[in-house]
């Protein structure tokens, strides 16, 4: 059995290999990766690294030779190329290369979401559906590495704002590719897993991080107009300002309030409590 994970320069990529080891033999693993200079200093010894790149169809067809697992990581929108495009060619060359079944990184409720987060996911999870290849798509919700800088106000016992008002299924990252790597290697997977934390608001999160660091600061829901130029006022260029402002938009519409059990039923054990992996990223931060 071969099996191949994707973007494995990125911090998910990373952490996946090293999962995945943990289950099968060097031997069985391929990394892919646009930079394969980079992928050597990054991953482990031992590991075949392929060159692949999104933006290139034929590089991701001879990248995946040979492969029967795939775990396609998406891609980070904004490039030359757009997101879909670069999904598209993955996907072409994952059919072309016979690859037997391939686990997606996607977005919650995908197709039925109204965030626009959501669209090329949706594009990319049909053109998936539409090659007859078998594959899981893996719905994962928001790493709690995202509000780093909200975890950061509070440990330094400064507010710690927001303004978003619905919940959110947090988690670790490493959580999420721990599962990822899990449905990949798994003889009868579902088509589809929502992975989530708990649902949590903002409030929450400020109560875990209280626990967290032992400190007493004001957690406060703020406009988005206010949170905006609270960035601006800590330095912040508007352009910046405003794209780090948008990251609360599917949090406030509802988009990642799914409150499924899937992320613990894969992995197989309790997730890390809330206080104990803020901790475990302001450790890192």
């Amino acid at each position: 059995m071969k099996y191949a994970i994707t973007a494995t320069t990125g911090n998910f990529g990373q952490i996946a290999v090293k999962e995945l080891l943990k289950l099968t033999d060097n031997s069985e693993v391929i990394a892919i990766a646009r930079n394969v200079a980079k992928a050597k200093e990054l991953l482990p010894q031992g590991v075949e690294i392929r060159q692949g790149d999104y933006n290139d169809e034929a590089s991701m067809e001879t990248a995946l030779q040979g492969v029967d697992r795939l775990l396609f990581i998406s891609s980070q929108p904004g490039g030359a190329v757009t997101r879909a495009d670069q999904h598209k060619n993955v996907v072409k060359a994952l059919a072309a290369a016979q690859v037997k079944f391939v686990a997606y990184t996607s977005f919650p409720n995908a197709q039925n979401s109204t965030s626009a987060l959501a669209d090329d996911h949706k594009i990319t999870e049909s053109a998936i559906e539409d090659t007859g290849v078998a594959h899981s798509f893996l719905r994962n919700n928001w790493y709690l590495e995202n509000e780093v800088g909200f975890l950061q106000n509070g440990a330094a016992n400064q507010p710690a704002s927001y303004w978003a008002a619905g919940k959110t299924g947090w988690a670790l990252e490493r959580e999420f590719a721990e599962a990822a790597v899990k449905v990949l290697t798994l003889s009868n997977p579902k088509k589809i897993y929502e992975l989530a934390g708990p649902a949590r608001s903002y409030a929450d999160l400020g109560d875990g991080l209280k626990q967290a660091t032992g400190n007493d600061f004001t957690v406060k829901q703020v406009s988005a107009t206010e949170y905006q130029a609270g960035l601006v006022a800590a330095g912040l260029d508007q352009n910046t300002a405003a794209l780090f402002t948008s990251f609360q938009e599917p949090i406030n519409d509802g988009s990642l309030s799914e409150d499924s059990t899937d992320l613990e039923t894969v992995l197989g054990h309790d997730l890390t409590a809330l206080p104990k992996a803020i901790n475990e990223i302001l450790s890192r931060n």
